[in-house]
């Protein structure tokens, strides 16, 4: 599911839950990407993105949806792509989302949510001015066995070979640099628990 801001001409969140069984390679033909019919003020044109010098970068990589053709298809909905530098998403982007992958077989499953940072002066492209973020972030909550666990990154929008662990925040960060309120349905002792918490070492490991 996904929150689509017009000014912005983007999702301003995507949340998914990617089950330990749906991360598989079936080598589907990818489609085009079209305008999403479920978004009343219309998401953008492709076209914006020609000749831009981005990427039509996943919020929801197609990747992450390869155990189903029509859930593979969506991901090429223009409501789910946003203009990445391509260093970035060829490159750090890339790492960080096969490192979702990897944990969400580990962890039995993860909800995963992924948006650029919308707010500020930023760069726009094409006619109908699709902002180009200068920051992404991406947040993993996993429930595994009834027990709960988050980490969060936020990552410039540009070339970087630093390991993806260097861009750990919070995501009280995120919350607060966003505006947008993650989990809200958590009971409010675990939320503000998880929310703080930079604590990578339950990520770690082989």
């Amino acid at each position: 599911t996904l929150s689509y801001n017009e000014k912005a001409e983007q999702a301003e969140w995507v949340a998914y839950e990617l089950k330990k069984d749906y991360v598989k390679n079936s080598n589907f033909k990818r489609p085009y990407f079209i305008e999403d019919p479920q978004v009343v003020t219309q998401s953008a044109d492709w076209r914006n993105y020609k000749k831009s010098g981005f990427d039509k970068g996943h919020l929801c990589p197609a990747a992450d949806m390869q155990f189903d053709i029509d859930a593979y298809k969506d991901t090429f909905y223009t409501s789910y792509i946003s203009p990445q530098n391509h260093e970035f998403n060829s490159g750090i982007w890339n790492r960080l989302e096969q490192k979702i992958r990897f944990w969400a077989v580990k962890n039995d499953g993860l909800i995963v949510v992924t948006g650029g940072v919308l707010k500020g002066k930023l760069q726009s492209i094409g006619t109908e001015e699709v902002i180009v973020p200068k920051y992404f972030y991406k947040i993993a909550l996993s429930h595994s066995k009834g027990n709960y666990k988050m980490i969060a990154f936020l990552v410039p929008n540009e070339k970087s070979s630093k390991p993806i662990f260097d861009y750990v925040v919070s995501v009280d960060k995120i919350e607060s640099i966003t505006g947008i309120d993650f989990f809200p349905k958590l009971e409010n002792n675990i939320e503000n628990s998880l929310e703080k918490n930079v604590d990578i070492s339950s990520w770690l490991g082989k």
